[in-house]
C-alpha cells in the first residue's frame, strides 16, 4: 500500500504561488510513488478541502504556507513540516521526504486523533516569524479590497472634467453623477475599508474569531486618528494578542463559557484596544506615518536611486512573501498620497517575466521548446503585473535568472523614481494605460519598463550562454 501525504498550500495573495506549489507537491509525490491530497487556501476560498479521513490516514503532513492555516486544529496529533510556499515550489520533494522521515516536523496540538480534534481556540505564537505570518495574513485579505477600490478610484478620472460656476472641476466631484458614485464606491468605501480589514484579519490570525471585532474597530480608529497603514498593523497585533491572552486567562464556570466569545472578550478587548489607540498609539504612530510620507515625498537624486535599488533587490522572490512586504509598503504610501513607490514597485514586478520572455526570443538555442513556450506566456503575465511568470525559469536557473531580474527591476525602479513617474492604482500593469490619469507619465513608464526588461534579458542571455559553454 502506498504512503499517503496531505498538504496545505497558501501564499500571501492566494493566487499564483498557492497553485504552483500545489502542482509541485503533486508532481513530487507522484515521482516518489505516494498518494497525495492538497488543500489550496487561495483568494477564492478553500479548494479541495481535506477530509477528516484523509488527515487521519496521512503518513505525512506538509504546510507550504506564508500565512496562518485555516482551522489548524484539524491536524491535532499530527507531525507537520512547515515551510514557505516558495520553498514548496523549489523543493517539494525534499519537503515530502522530510515529512515522511519526521525530520524537522512540528507536532500540532495534543495526541487526539485528527478526525475528532476540535478547532484551535487561538493561534498566537511567539517570535518574529509568527508576527510576520499574522501581518501577511491581514495583507492577503486586504489586497482584493485594495485592488478593487484602487482601480475604481482611478477609474473616476476617466470621466474627465466639467465646467461649472466654480470653474473646471473633475466630473466625480459633481454629487449624484455616475462618476461621483464610482468615486464613492472605490475611494470612500473600498479604500476606506483597507486598514480596518487589514487590522481585523491580523487579529483574526492571532486569536481566531474572537480577535476579529477588536481588530476591525481598532483599524477604524487607526483611520480616524490618521495613523495609516502602520497604525492598522499595530491595532491588529494589539487586538489579536490581547484577545488571545484574555481568552487563555479568563476562567469561567462551564455554564458561563458561552458568554466569553460573545460578550466578555469582544467587550473587554475592544474597549482596551480603542483606548490604547486613542491615548497611547495614535499620536506617535501618526507622527511616524507623517514623517515617512514627508521623507518619501521629498526624495530626490541619490535618495531615489537608493530607494529604486532597494525595490529591485527585494523582488528577488518574484511575488513571494518579501515582495509582498514591499508591495504592502507601496500600498501604504498610496493611502498616504505618495504615488511614486507604487509605480516603481509595479515595474519591479513586471520586469522579470517580460525580461525572461525577451531572453527566450533573443537566443532560442539556450532554451528547450518547453521553456520557449513558457516564455511566450510569461510576457502576457508580465504585462498584467503577475511576476510569477518568471518563477519556472528562476527555479531552473536561479544563479542566472534571479540576479538578472533583480538588476533589471532596480534599473526600471530607479529610472521611474528619477523621472517622477506616479501610479494611483495598486494593480493592473499595462491595462492601467487604458484608464486616463492613473499613470501620470505614460511615456516614462513605458521607457522604464522597456529599459529594465532589456537589461534583465541581456544579463540572462549572457549568464545562460556562459552556463551552456561551461556545461558543454
Amino acid at each position: 500500500m502506498s504512503k499517503k501525504v496531505v498538504a496545505v498550500t497558501s501564499c500571501i495573495t492566494g493566487v499564483a504561488h498557492t497553485y504552483m506549489c500545489a502542482t509541485a507537491l503533486e508532481n513530487a509525490a507522484a515521482e516518489l510513488g505516494y498518494e497525495i491530497h492538497v488543500e489550496k487556501q487561495g483568494a477564492a476560498g478553500v479548494e479541495d478541502a481535506l477530509t477528516a479521513e484523509q488527515i487521519a490516514e496521512a503518513d505525512a503532513v506538509v504546510f507550504a504556507t506564508d500565512k496562518a492555516v485555516d482551522n489548524e486544529g484539524r491536524f491535532a496529533g499530527k507531525d507537520v513540516v512547515k515551510i514557505a510556499c516558495d520553498e514548496g515550489i523549489k523543493n517539494a520533494r525534499g519537503a515530502i521526504e522530510h515529512a515522511m522521515a519526521k525530520n524537522g516536523t512540528v507536532r500540532i496540538g495534543g495526541e487526539e486523533p485528527a478526525a475528532t480534534a476540535p478547532s484551535a481556540p487561538g493561534k498566537a505564537a511567539s517570535g518574529a516569524s509568527a508576527v510576520f505570518r499574522h501581518v501577511m495574513s491581514g495583507v492577503s485579505h486586504m489586497l482584493p479590497i485594495v485592488v478593487a477600490g484602487g482601480i475604481l478610484t482611478a477609474l473616476r478620472y476617466a470621466f474627465g472634467s466639467v465646467v461649472g460656476d466654480a470653474g473646471i472641476t473633475w466630473a466625480f466631484e459633481t454629487e449624484g453623477s455616475l462618476a461621483f458614485y464610482i468615486s464613492q464606491i472605490g475611494a470612500t468605501y473600498g479604500l476606506g475599508m483597507m486598514i480596518p480589514v487589514l487590522a481585523a484579519f491580523i487579529a483574526d490570525s492571532v486569536a481566531d474569531r474572537p480577535g476579529f471585532v477588536p481588530g476591525l474597530i481598532g483599524g477604524l480608529i487607526a483611520v480616524e486618528i490618521k495613523s495609516g497603514f502602520i497604525g492598522g498593523i499595530v491595532a491588529g497585533l494589539l487586538a489579536g494578542y490581547l484577545t488571545y491572552y484574555l481568552n487563555k486567562g479568563i476562567k469561567l464556570p462551564p455554564a458561563f463559557n458561552g458568554l466569553k466569545p460573545i460578550l466578555i472578550l469582544p467587550l473587554l478587548s475592544t474597549a482596551i484596544v480603542g483606548l490604547v489607540m486613542y491615548y497611547i498609539v495614535g499620536a506617535p504612530v501618526a507622527m511616524l506615518t507623517a514623517a515617512i510620507t514627508d521623507f518619501l515625498s521629498g526624495l530626490s537624486g541619490a535618495g531615489n536611486i537608493a530607494l529604486g535599488i532597494v525595490c529591485g533587490l527585494l523582488y528577488f522572490d518574484m511575488g513571494g512573501a518579501v515582495s509582498k512586504v514591499l508591495y504592502a509598503f507601496a500600498i501604504g504610501m498610496l493611502d498616504a498620497g505618495v504615488y511614486g513607490p507604487m509605480a516603481a514597485v509595479m515595474l519591479c514586478g513586471m520586469v522579470p517575466p517580460i525580461g525572461v520572455s525577451i531572453a527566450t526570443f533573443a537566443k532560442k538555442s539556450l532554451w528547450s521548446q518547453e521553456e520557449r513556450d513558457s516564455g511566450k506566456a510569461a510576457v502576457l503575465l508580465g504585462c498584467s503585473y503577475i511576476t510569477e511568470g518568471a518563477i519556472p525559469f528562476a527555479t531552473s536557473y536561479p544563479l542566472q535568472v534571479i540576479p538578472s531580474c533583480m538588476i533589471g527591476g532596480a534599473v526600471a525602479a530607479v529610472m521611474s523614481l528619477m523621472m517622477g513617474v506616479e501610479c494611483t492604482a495598486p494593480h493592473g500593469g499595462l491595462f492601467l494605460l487604458l484608464i486616463p490619469n492613473v499613470i501620470n507619465n505614460i511615456g516614462g513608464f513605458l521607457v522604464c519598463l522597456l529599459v529594465g526588461s532589456l537589461v534583465c534579458a541581456a544579463l540572462i542571455v549572457a549568464l545562460m550562454s556562459a552556463k551552456r559553454r561551461k556545461d558543454a
